[in-house]
């Protein structure tokens, strides 16, 4: 009888053990459960070169999202960035959204600067206003052959 319920302990023990490091992992790696807390927006940019899907989406210096998908608009050739915004931020329909990089050559990431507006984006709505990404190649080649 001893024996067994030695065993069994051991047995919740590593249960225990598991359901913790599964919980972990999820949160580390920023995952999400079954009930998102977040809601896409859309915005249209001409170029979003380096920026990548899981990029921070931040206002005023604070992360309120993440970039959820990036794609191409076969009729405008323009980018299409899906935005994850956090559940009970409103933005307004003249919220301007930039490609921005994190130091000289660091990791790009949409930056929104909030507008004054009485209208509020819902989901699945696009965003009008945009700043592309500015290409840091481009401009050094410019500088160089003399196209400045």
């Amino acid at each position: 009888m001893n024996k067994a319920s030695v065993e069994i302990s051991v047995g919740i023990f590593i249960f225990i053990g598991l359901v913790c490091v599964s919980y972990l992992t999820i949160r580390l790696g920023k995952m999400e459960w079954i009930g998102d807390n977040y809601y896409v927006i859309s915005a249209r940019f001409q170029s979003v070169s380096g920026l990548k899907t899981g990029a921070e989406v931040v206002m005023s210096g604070v992360e309120i999202g993440r970039v959820d998908a990036l794609r191409l608009d076969p009729e405008r050739l323009d980018a299409i960035v899906d935005m994850k915004i956090q559940k009970g931020l409103e933005l307004t329909d003249d919220v301007i959204a930039s490609v921005k990089t994190a130091g000289l050559i660091g990791d790009k990431y949409i930056r929104l600067s909030p507008g004054g507006s009485d209208i509020v984006l819902r989901a699945g709505d696009m965003i009008t206003e945009t700043e592309s990404a500015i290409d840091l190649e481009e401009m050094i080649s410019k500088y160089v052959f003399g196209g400045v």
